[in-house]
This record gives C-alpha cells, sequence and structure tokens, in this order.
C-alpha cells in the first residue's frame, strides 16, 4: 500500500521536496514517488529507489610481481547471464562499511584479508537510485571456505591484473562497480611503478 512520508529537509540549494509518497517496499529496497522542485524551479516527478548501500571487495594477491585480482561468475537475472563481477553486497540495517565488507569477501570466496582500505565510494545508477557503492581493496589475503546464501553458486577465479583490464575494456566483464574498481587500481599501480 502506498503512503505518504515525510521526507528529509534537503541541503541542496534550491531543491525542494513537494511530497513524497512510499509506493513499493520490498525485502532489498523500496521506492519512492516524490514531486520536487529542482534548481532553476521546475517542478518534476522523481520515482526513485531506496538502498541501504552495497560494499565492493577489490580482493588482490600483491605476493607476486604482477598482482592477481579475485573475480567471481555468477548469474545475474536482471542481465539476464552470468557476469563477471568482484565479491560485493548489500549492507544490512545498522552494520558498519567495513564490516559488511569483511562479512561478504568471506561469505562469498572463503578469503580473509589483513589489510582493508577504502578506496572508492560512487553512486551506483544517480538517475533514479540512491544507492551508494562502497570499495575496498584488501589484501594480505588467506584461502578459506566459503559460506554462499542458498541462493548463490559463485564460481571465483584469480585474475592477473592485466588480464582483467583486459576483461574490462574489451566488455568481458559488464558490471560497472567491478570495471571502475580494476581501472582505478591498474591506474594506481601504473603511478606507484612510475614514481620508483
Amino acid at each position: 500500500m502506498a503512503k505518504s512520508s515525510p521526507r528529509k529537509k534537503t541541503s541542496t540549494k534550491g531543491v525542494r521536496v513537494l511530497s513524497s509518497r512510499t509506493v513499493y517496499r520490498g525485502p532489498v529496497f523500496s521506492v519512492t514517488t516524490d514531486h520536487v522542485q529542482e534548481p532553476g524551479g521546475v517542478e518534476t516527478r522523481r520515482d526513485v529507489i531506496h538502498h541501504t548501500g552495497s560494499v565492493v571487495v577489490l580482493a588482490v594477491d600483491d605476493s607476486t610481481a604482477t598482482p592477481r585480482v579475485l573475480l567471481e561468475r555468477q548469474y545475474r537475472h536482471a542481465a539476464s547471464d552470468y557476469l563477471w563481477e568482484l565479491p560485493a553486497g548489500r549492507i544490512d540495517p545498522g552494520e558498519k562499511e567495513l564490516a559488511a565488507a569483511k562479512r561478504e569477501l568471506l561469505e562469498e570466496t572463503g578469503y580473509t584479508a589483513s589489510k582493508w582500505k577504502r578506496i572508492l565510494k560512487f553512486y551506483a545508477s544517480p538517475g533514479f537510485v540512491a544507492e551508494t557503492m562502497s570499495v575496498f581493496l584488501a589484501t594480505g589475503l588467506r584461502a578459506g571456505e566459503a559460506q554462499p546464501e542458498d541462493d548463490e553458486i559463485i564460481y571465483k577465479r584469480m585474475v592477473p591484473l592485466p588480464t582483467a583490464v583486459r576483461m574490462a575494456v574489451g566488455g568481458t566483464i559488464r558490471d560497472a562497480k567491478t570495471i571502475s574498481s580494476v581501472l582505478w587500481f591498474d591506474h594506481m599501480s601504473r603511478t606507484s611503478r612510475a614514481r620508483k
């Protein structure tokens, strides 16, 4: 059932939320229909998907001269295909980002890591989705037994960074969070080597 709900006051100059109504509430996300006055004075309807946020884990084996990136392959119904991706998942209500990243890496791959650093935070699709994604670089990897959820069938592979970059730019990797994270890591690796 659709409900009207008061919205938080926005701090963006020139924007006013005139009304907001929850039109769908599910286990993973909710959808509101908002009537807003945007900068410039135009009044319009915006349908927004609200989500608790996600974490992405760029797990890197840096024990060799050429770093290797941990990739997963799993079926994604929205894409109607199997996709190569980094380990990732939703942040549970009340859960801290880093705790969620550690949990997702262990559940999906069995790996743990001794070093963690948040490297990116972005909106997945800000035109209509309010979900943020926080990417963590995980190094000092230790293999273990995966603990996937019942509906998760995940294949994992350590891929040399140059191969992962070719997969990203050549269209084999079609997942945006994975493409951006792999290219970020490649750029940072090249920058680091150039300074030496």
